[in-house]
């Protein structure tokens, strides 16, 4: 489950057939898949923004950006490239208006060296501007006597979107329990004051919670002592589940397999144990069709349950699907969340008033050889409709990104709107 990530589906049902379409097939049209640099399309400059409260917009011009974390190589077993961003514009995403965040360029030093990880791990905008920022993940020289350091940085957004050196995130001592890497950010308005918040993996059952808005220096408002919690692992997007206009997230247990619960934001932060969860490999949180609040879908190797109307979770249920990695999101339109699960295979399950159903699950098959994950789910040309981002990798010189559209009868393109290789990252 990934990046205020929520989630994705795709009502691709043949109104496509399924047989023949997914994330490779191009109807003969597009550049084959593992683009040669050479034909990557003319870069372009990224558009000028003023700010805006759409999410994932790192220049503040009003349209979603993407984050590409696993990027193609000019050679196998050369080192990792960095971060890709795409910008969006008024019809979605313009592959030419590209970013290459580097390590080399775009970290900070520790020590006077340079990370050699850089990964995304989360996107809000902690400084409160109107531009989304990233949270990055780094390698900071650790000597394994005491407590590690921060190894999180920021990359704030601008006008301009990602441009300057990150900045350490400064978690206070006070914030922090045992001596575990301070990790796995989770963003979210926890304590309703409008400004966005950071949750951390601490230890011993805690949380490091960092209240927003944050420095450029990365300091946050406020931290006070770590919360208790049924679990250590915060696990992304936070969402209000029960609309009492607090953030909530999903904490578990440990990472991989387990329990894991829902716990509540209000006015103290993340702070109540709402609804335990059975154990499962993911979770996702969306409106599935039963009541006013949100629900929970949790994936397991065989099955996936159902925990409607959060957090009291009444009503039970299950699909005979397994869900090792579950997205959720509106892509019709209708107010219901669909929901897709993938790992070996990507199925979409359309909700109703009922609630989800496998009655019309659709399979999603990909034409392309190779591996499909689903990168992002959200509303990338701005008609209030959430699309679908996925990445077909072959080896590691060779994938395919393609958005599918989402429209008042789901996804209905059997062409990607948009469609691209990360290669197109390595043209200088």
């Amino acid at each position: 489950m990934r990046s205020g990530r929520a989630g994705a589906a795709v009502a691709v049902g043949c109104v496509i057939a399924l047989g023949a379409c997914g994330p490779g097939d191009d109807g003969g049209t597009a550049r084959p898949a593992g683009t040669r640099i050479a034909d990557a399309p003319a870069r372009l400059p990224v558009p000028h923004g003023r700010g805006s409260r759409v999410r994932d917009d790192f220049n503040g011009d009003g349209h979603r950006d993407l984050v590409l974390d696993d990027l193609v190589k000019a050679q196998s077993h050369a080192d990792d490239p960095g971060i890709g961003i795409v910008y969006g514009g008024p019809r979605g995403l313009v592959p030419g208006a590209r970013q290459l965040l580097s390590p080399g360029r775009y970290a900070a030093p520790t020590e006077g060296r340079l990370p050699a990880a850089f990964d995304a791990e989360e996107t809000c905008d902690l400084d409160g501007d109107g531009f989304t920022d990233l949270v990055v993940s780094t390698d900071p020289p650790y000597d394994g006597q005491g407590r590690p350091p921060v190894p999180l940085q920021i990359l704030f957004g601008s006008p301009s979107g990602l441009t300057g050196r990150g900045v350490k995130l400064a978690v206070p001592a006070r914030a922090r329990f045992g001596n575990d890497w301070p990790d796995q950010p989770v963003c979210g308005d926890f304590d309703g004051d409008g400004a966005m918040d950071l949750v951390l993996h601490a230890s011993g059952g805690r949380l490091s919670y960092l209240r927003g808005p944050f420095s450029h220096k990365g300091a946050p408002h406020a931290a006070g002592a770590p919360l208790p919690a049924p679990g250590e692992v915060p696990a992304g997007p936070a969402a209000d589940v029960d609309r009492d206009g607090y953030d909530d997230l999903v904490v578990r247990t440990a990472e991989g397999p387990g329990t894991a619960a829902v716990v509540l934001g209000g006015p103290t932060g993340p702070a109540r144990t709402g609804t335990v969860l059975p154990a499962g490999v993911d979770v996702a949180l969306g409106r599935f069709g039963r009541g006013r609040a949100l629900d929970a879908a949790v994936g397991g190797m065989a099955t996936t349950s159902l925990r409607y109307d959060l957090p009291r979770s009444a009503a039970h249920a299950s699909l005979p699907f397994p869900g090792s990695v579950l997205d959720a999101a509106d892509f019709d339109g209708d107010g219901r969340d669909e929901l897709l699960t993938s790992g070996s295979r990507l199925r979409v399950l359309r909700a109703g008033a009922a609630g989800l159903s496998a009655r019309d699950a659709v399979t999603v098959r990909p034409a392309a050889a190779g591996t499909t994950r689903v990168l992002a789910a959200g509303d990338f040309d701005g008609d209030g409709k959430a699309d679908l981002a996925v990445r077909t990798y072959r080896n590691e010189t060779k994938d395919t990104i393609a958005v599918y559209r989402g429209s008042a009868k789901g996804l209905l393109e059997a062409r990607p709107a948009v469609r691209f290789s990360t290669s197109e990252f390595l043209a200088r």
